[in-house]
């Protein structure tokens, strides 16, 4: 395997475990041992570690220590609030320039998204993936690339914090099953509200931050205990 393709592939396992909870936030990651667990040399493992420093899933300093990013409410809140920003002026702009394919492929990741149901088979990373594809394809309509790529990079930051809160909550997780919030945004949108949709789209980004912020409480409460 070339050198590109098997950092790629070392840099995906080791993000996964990172959304997984194998690896917590603030955990060093000591290359000996993602060697051992990998199975790779250790500079695969370095170049790994660094295209994920990009991504902002783990901190590295060089000739120092690496370690899994943490999470805090400062970043969160920070993430969030160009996120809101970013969407609303993507789905407006999608409403307005998104044409009949456009349509159906919200409708389609919609459905497919609406199709889970919370009961004991439920699987919090399907969900995760499908409520990610259908925040995708809402805005995807833009005309504004360099924008939406930038949405893109906020949403694969927050994509970490969404798993640490899915772990963290677990008991009370349902409070994460909010599927009612995205058939309000997927009717207004259907119906070009471009206002309406907006507003719906930011009050449910408030919505998730907030939960996210309970679970950073909680995983605090549980260290000092």
């Amino acid at each position: 395997m070339s050198r590109p393709t098997l950092t790629n592939k070392v840099s995906k396992l080791i993000c996964q475990d990172i959304l997984a909870g194998e690896f917590k936030p603030g955990q060093k990651l000591v290359v000996a041992e993602l060697k051992e667990k990998y199975n790779v040399g250790a500079s695969p493992i370095r170049e790994a570690l660094v295209q994920l420093s990009w991504s902002k899933y783990v901190k590295l300093e060089p000739q120092k220590d690496c370690w899994v990013a943490p999470v805090c409410k400062e970043e969160l809140n920070d993430l969030y609030e160009s996120l809101r920003v970013v969407s609303s002026v993507l789905l407006k702009k999608a409403i307005l320039a998104g044409n009949e394919d456009w349509e159906l492929d919200a409708l389609t990741s919609y459905h497919k998204l609406s199709h889970l149901s919370f009961n004991e088979t439920f699987c919090w990373k399907e969900w995760e993936e499908r409520h990610l594809q259908f925040h995708i394809s809402l805005l995807e309509g833009t005309d504004s690339k360099n924008m939406f790529e930038f949405f893109r990079d906020l949403i694969n930051q927050i994509k970490r914090y969404h798993y640490f809160a899915m772990a963290t909550l677990k008991s009370e997780s349902d409070v994460l099953f909010n599927i009612g919030e995205h058939e309000m945004i997927m009717k207004q949108v259907l119906a070009k509200n471009s206002e309406e949709a907006i507003s719906l789209l930011d009050n449910h980004l408030l919505n998730s931050m907030q939960r996210i912020e309970t679970a950073i409480d909680i995983a605090k409460q549980s260290q000092r205990s």
